[in-house]
């Protein structure tokens, strides 16, 4: 597993990007980590990549690292998934896929779950783009050609 960490300036602003690869199954729990160590602040995280990228196993890994007892599965079909960490921290899990006009993220308070201050991981964000707040983390997967991963993180 490689990690890389570099800071861009763009308009008077400072990003970060964070870069993991993950080459095997087995860099999963040190990419959790490392991901955690660099989470900061942030509590809504935008997971992008094509279907079978690895997002819901990503975003395992991290519960895992977290202390997330439950099974950590993708809420395809409802919606939003609710965990606590070791910590007692509330973490909620979205799987927007299935998410094909806005009201019905508006219909199940996807705003509210936004602004709680909890950690909020969503896969598919691309469906509920105008609702994530303008402090989001977008976390996208890039496949290469010999599965490698490449988790790049826009903070």
């Amino acid at each position: 597993m490689t990690f890389f960490r570099k800071a861009e300036l763009f308009e008077n602003f400072l990003f970060f990007i964070m870069t993991i690869k993950i080459k095997t199954i087995d860099d999963l729990p040190q990419a959790a980590h490392d991901f955690i160590a660099n989470m900061g602040d942030n509590t809504v995280f935008a997971f992008r990549g094509e279907m079978g990228a690895g997002k819901t196993t990503f975003i395992k890994a991290i519960c895992d690292v977290l202390g997330v007892e439950d099974e950590v599965n993708s809420p395809t079909f409802a919606i939003v998934n609710e965990y606590r960490s070791a910590t007692a921290e509330l973490i909620y899990h979205f799987d927007c896929y299935r998410i094909k006009e806005l009201e019905e993220a508006l219909d199940f308070g996807f705003e509210d779950y936004m602004e709680c201050g909890a950690l909020c991981f969503i896969e598919w964000p691309e469906n509920v783009e105008e609702l994530l707040p303008g402090d989001v983390v977008n976390v996208n997967i890039i496949v290469e050609e010999d599965g490698t991963r490449n988790v790049i993180i826009d903070y």
